[in-house]
């Protein structure tokens, strides 16, 4: 880990630099573990891509930041950076049909991860460093483009796991294969104890944007587990026909377990005598003392079933009493790889349960992470980043369940006592659990609507009410559009920008189908959550901190049957990938002024069109540099000793391609509280492809 303090600003760039190679240099040779080509393109698993697209994704994914933090304007390699850009996460927008992917070889991905490797070294070098780093810091996007490819060096070592062997060989680090002597688990007492837990801006290291905030609870006494549940234990459950009764099985892990025909661990290997485990490259017999390494739905059916067996209340831990027990076992800031299977200092696989012990318990933290019956959610203060909005509050949906305590390849951030790590309950990771009997109940402040300043004012934008007689702007937009295209073709629609999706809903009235893009996935979660859900509540500010709730509901806005019509997805509006095509309308509002390269956005848009298909664009003209650097503006500024205004801009680069048929201003008016509003006159110009 890199301190985001110092006295020497060189210094700290040497030391930038080095975790910056180690980390990328690592992350490929985790990819030496593939004996193929070939390997490359298999789909381990069926809701992840194949793994070329992690292997060029980590790259991508720091030009995409170093973008947004204007610490570079020009791209690498605007073909790749579509394909690798985004698609990671099971989420509803993702696009995980193979059929839309041309994979790049193996061969061009690493020429391409070598010329970003380039880009980052020199920005290290010439980019000017204040210390400490900050979150406006240029820096603290490099950073988080580091600790963003260690948190891949880890799962694309559970996606190498799940691959067939015939793809794999082996690789830089050894797996263990010995076997440990624990004896039986026993329940030992945690103390009680206040945690007070979260992070201010000024601590030591580069973290994620759910980790600071602040939490506190006080825990009465437990009792926990001495050891992680090894595979001996789980060997009874499965033995005892634990997979087939329904009782120790939540709802969810139900449907989980008959849809994908469940009956021991994804990593257990059936033979006729028995089981062998599948470690990373090879497949090896049971390890009876090593950690059983299984998901959220499988933990909590073994401590039901336990807790009948012995007569006792068993249950996964919560966040705060993983707390309660690293503060009693003496855990540390930074995690002691010399006390822990972490880090790959030891095995790129799990050890004996018996090898660590922290005071009275053993792998408090490493070996394997740790599930806890916690859904992750924002601590008091959460704030979100604005380079990554989309790290986190995905996960605030109640279905997302914290890990904790590091597992064997855990490295960087994830090695901090205060990383939090959230996945779906049927998510494989290098995961096991401890079981815990306690009178603790979990208090967690979990709002079913959204509260979020930026999000609740574009939410009141495109779905609340109108304001000072000025008519709803996206309907408005959308309708006038519309009114365009009476005789043409309304088979497909794509938004580019759509916010909250309402623009998208509105053309759906009288498109087929119509898909919303936008680059901010918190604003695609909302477009599909009121297509899946159709109302969504959110707040609006009064003033001070007195708010009003409001409920947007497709039924009562007649758009019940358009939200069948409608789909959505990230992306990023100067680098569409190239699915996104045969429209007979491209439709843009307020996105111009916001691109960082409108020009590449321009220049392609013809490509996304039908023959005589339809482009609409919409905007203020509002040119910043917060947004867009001036040498990108499209007009606003002096020509030649003239003003040069943007629709003249707009004329030079669309009239070879395009007609311009109509211009027409709107206004619209964004509230900020009930005292405060924005008025503000938007242009329109409607053109059509010749």
């Amino acid at each position: 880990m890199v301190s985001l303090f110092g006295n020497d600003p060189s210094k700290k760039r040497v030391e930038i630099k080095n975790y910056f190679n180690q980390t990328y240099e690592q992350y490929e040779k985790l990819f030496d573990y593939l004996n193929s080509d070939e390997a490359y393109y298999q789909k381990a698993n069926k809701l992840r891509h194949p793994l070329i697209f992690y292997f060029g994704h980590t790259a991508v994914f720091f030009i995409n930041k170093l973008i947004i933090a204007k610490a570079i304007n020009k791209r690498v390699d605007m073909k790749l950076e579509s394909v690798f850009a985004v698609g990671v996460d099971e989420m509803s927008w993702d696009d995980l049909d193979e059929k839309h992917y041309e994979w790049p070889s193996v061969k061009e991905t690493l020429s391409y991860r070598k010329k970003v490797q380039k880009v980052v070294n020199d920005l290290i070098d010439k980019l000017d460093l204040t210390l400490p780093i900050g979150w406006e810091s240029p820096f603290w996007a490099i950073l988080m483009g580091i600790e963003h490819e260690r948190i891949h060096l880890e799962t694309s070592s559970v996606l190498m796991r799940e691959l067939p062997l015939e793809f794999l060989k082996d690789g830089l680090w050894d797996v263990c294969v010995k076997e440990g002597n624990p004896g039986k688990n026993e329940m030992l007492k945690v103390s009680s104890t206040t945690i007070d837990i979260g992070k201010k801006r000024d601590e030591d290291y580069y973290s994620w944007d759910n980790e600071y905030g602040a939490h506190r609870a006080k825990l009465p006494e437990f009792e926990a587990s001495k050891y992680l549940v090894t595979n001996a234990e789980f060997l009874e459950f499965v033995k005892d026909d634990g997979y087939n009764k329904d009782e120790f099985w939540e709802e969810e892990g139900i449907l989980w377990r008959d849809h994908n025909k469940i009956k021991y661990p994804a990593f257990w290997v059936k033979e006729k005598e028995g089981f062998n485990l599948k470690v990373i490259n090879k497949i090896v017999p049971l390890l009876l003392s090593h950690p059983v390494e299984v998901n959220y739905h499988e933990a909590k059916a073994y401590c039901n079933w336990l807790s009948k067996k012995e007569g006792k209340n068993f249950r996964l831990p919560t966040e705060d009493e993983w707390y309660a027990l690293a503060k009693n076992s003496g855990i540390s800031k930074v995690f002691d790889d010399k006390k822990a299977n972490i880090n790959l200092s030891h095995f790129i696989s799990s050890m004996p349960v018996d090898s660590f012990l922290h005071k009275n318990f053993f792998d408090v933290v490493g070996n394997v992470w740790q599930w806890t019956q916690t859904p992750i959610y924002p601590f008091d203060g959460f704030e979100v980043h604005p380079w990554y909005d989309d790290f986190t509050t995905p996960t605030f949906d109640g279905k997302h369940n914290l890990i904790k305590g590091g597992s064997f390849i855990s490295t960087g951030n994830e090695t901090l006592f205060s990383s939090r790590y959230a996945f779906r309950k049927h998510f494989y990771q290098h995961a096991g659990f401890r079981y815990v009997s306690s009178s603790y109940e979990e208090k967690i402040v979990s709002n079913n609507y959204e509260s979020d300043t930026q999000i609740s004012q574009y939410l009141e934008f495109g779905w609340g009410d109108e304001y000072f007689g000025v008519k709803n702007y996206p309907k408005t937009c959308a309708k006038i559009v519309l009114s365009y295209m009476k005789e043409g073709s309304k088979k497909r629609a794509l938004d580019i920008g759509c916010a909250t999706g309402r623009s998208t809903f509105e053309l759906a009235r009288e498109f087929d189908e119509v898909t919303g893009v936008d680059f901010s996935a918190r604003f695609i979660s909302l477009g599909v959550k009121l297509s899946q859900k159709k109302r969504l509540i959110y707040t609006i500010l009064n003033e001070g901190e007195l708010l009003e709730y409001k409920e947007i509901n497709l039924e009562k806005l007649n758009l019940l049957d358009e939200a069948k019509k409608v789909e959505f997805w990230q992306a990023d509006a100067c680098n569409l990938k190239p699915k996104f095509k045969d429209y007979d309308l491209v439709f843009a509002a307020n996105l111009l002024d916001r691109l960082y390269d409108p020009f590449a956005f321009l220049n392609d848009v013809h490509k996304r069109l039908k023959s005589k298909g339809m482009l609409a664009l919409f905007s203020p003209y509002s040119w910043s540099e917060e947004f867009t650097p001036k040498s990108k503006w499209i007009g606003g500024f002096k020509k030649d000793g003239e003003n040069f205004t943007t629709l003249e801009g707009l004329k030079d680069i669309l009239s070879d391609k395009f007609d311009l048929i109509a211009t027409k201003d709107i206004p619209f008016v964004l509230r900020e509280s009930s005292r405060k509003f924005q008025h503000t006159i938007s242009q329109m110009t409607l053109w059509r492809l010749k």
